[in-house]
């Protein structure tokens, strides 16, 4: 699993930025700006490339703000594979990020995250992590059982 992702601030357009209020998002890492995205936030959310246009989606279902999805940020491959969304009109999206977070554990993500877009009963895009079994490194590092699925990338 993945409770965070960053991203260097210039990855993210000026409009977006000002539009989702970042801001607070804003951290620095070796003197270089990023922007931090955590499920734990009061208001989850995480940057999607959909139809080769970069955009913010809400992460999941936390809190229950829809009555109709799954009250998780995370779906697993094998439940895609399943079928079990295909009612919903899921989107494959890609989630760019350079570091992914979990259990205290920053590492590095070279291209991204796989991710799940659907709607909500609102028509509000709603962003599921897609995850996989962990690899026995990925185990190792972070206690985890479950890992997302990296684009292009195995760890």
């Amino acid at each position: 699993m993945c409770l965070g992702i960053a991203l260097a601030s210039s990855e993210i357009p000026n409009e977006l930025f000002a539009r989702h209020a970042l801001g607070h998002r804003v951290h620095e890492r070796g003197g270089e700006p990023e922007v931090r995205f955590l499920y734990r936030d009061r208001h989850p959310r995480l940057p999607v490339w959909r139809d080769g246009r970069l955009q913010i989606a809400r992460w999941g279902n936390a809190g229950r703000k829809s009555r109709f999805l799954p009250e998780t940020g995370w779906t697993w491959q094998a439940t895609i594979d399943q079928g079990y969304w295909k009612n919903l009109n899921p989107v494959m999206v890609d989630i760019p990020a350079s570091l992914g977070l979990e259990r205290g554990v920053w590492y590095r993500i070279r291209q991204g995250v796989r991710g799940l877009l659907v709607p909500d009963e609102n028509r509000v895009a709603v962003v599921y992590m897609i995850c996989e079994p962990s690899s026995h490194y990925y185990q190792i590092m972070t206690r985890s059982t479950r890992m997302p699925l990296l684009i292009e990338e195995r760890i």
